[in-house]
């Protein structure tokens, strides 16, 4: 099934959206009456809904420089349709999300008193995988055919690394994840220890916006993975420590240890075993240890260096 790519322009569109310093009124729950828009509804019940119609209400999602006829070629695409079904059938409503998603807004408002609530627009995107979700202030688009089950034989094409995040449980994280990208500011350090102490600040963000939810679920790992990392952290510090990868600046580091990856590359054995994004794991663990040990706030977190940091985490690998 050919992904769809239109929806990507959506990020340039919705960039004028952004209207920052204004101040958020105080959490009530009048605040979180959460509008959530059913578009794939609407889009792919032609009967019902006007092709004008939809264009005059959500101008957004459709490019003027596309012709009407590919918007009414995907009505009646027959596996459109099929995966539009599939969605109805999993997301008949979206109550539960809307709840848990509600809960996430509410603990992004206690560190960020400033976020305003986005319009929330479930649609499909034909599984294009890397846009799972979109952010931008105003606006949060979800892509419902990429949380059907890891299960769902629509995703047998997708390596299983990747295909195990494609479920309802990983959609606060994913939601979390676009909101926290969107605001995160990294720097200009290129050594490995500075990228990723970067990936442990968003993953501690993570740990205050979604605290109920699994390590496995915010790392996007299986049972068995989570396990490996904590059972390995010793050997993984290690290797770094007697590689001298902490102050590297190579740029290989990046693709073997933090972006997402079926495994982990050591060039060892132990290379099939593992994980991707050990190094992600890694400063994930050296924050924490540096928020326990030292007394300050999230926001004086994310504007430590990454020197200060790990000098001051007093960060031991469990053995």
């Amino acid at each position: 099934m050919n992904r769809f790519k239109g929806y990507l322009i959506i990020l340039l569109l919705l960039t004028a959206c952004k209207n920052e310093g204004e101040k958020s009124s105080k959490n009530n729950e009048s605040n979180f009456n959460l509008k959530v828009e059913r578009f794939e509804q609407k889009f792919y019940e032609p009967e019902l809904y006007e092709l004008d119609d939809l264009k005059f209400n959500f101008p957004y999602l459709f490019p003027s420089q596309t012709p009407d006829s590919v918007w009414n070629s995907k009505r009646y695409n027959e596996e459109e349709i099929e995966l539009y079904k599939l969605t109805k059938k999993e997301f008949d409503t979206f109550e539960v999300q809307k709840k848990e998603i509600v809960q996430l807004f509410k603990n992004i408002k206690k560190y960020n008193a400033a976020f305003k609530n986005p319009k929330l627009i479930t649609l499909i995107t034909n599984l294009d995988f890397e846009n799972k979700v979109i952010y931008a202030d105003s606006l949060l688009l979800i892509s419902i055919d990429m949380y059907l089950g890891k299960r769902s034989p629509v995703y047998i094409d997708f390596p299983e690394y990747i295909s195990q995040n494609f479920d309802k449980s990983r959609l606060p994280v994913d939601i979390a994840n676009a909101i926290i990208n969107s605001q995160f500011k990294s720097g200009k350090g290129r050594q490995f220890l500075h990228n990723i102490l970067n990936e442990g600040k968003k993953m501690y963000l993570l740990d205050m916006y979604v605290p109920n939810l699994s390590d496995e679920i915010k790392m996007g790992y299986n049972s068995e993975k989570m396990q490996w990392v904590r059972e390995n952290e010793v050997q993984i510090w290690k290797y770094f420590i007697e590689n001298e990868l902490l102050y590297s600046t190579n740029a290989d580091l990046y693709t073997r240890f933090i972006a997402n990856a079926p495994f982990s590359k050591f060039y060892l054995d132990i290379d099939k075993e593992s994980p991707g994004k050990v190094g992600v794991w890694l400063g994930w663990q050296i924050v924490k240890s540096y928020m326990k040990n030292n007394n300050v706030t999230l926001q004086q977190l994310l504007q430590t260096n990454a020197e200060d940091i790990f000098n001051k985490s007093k960060y031991k690998p469990k053995k």
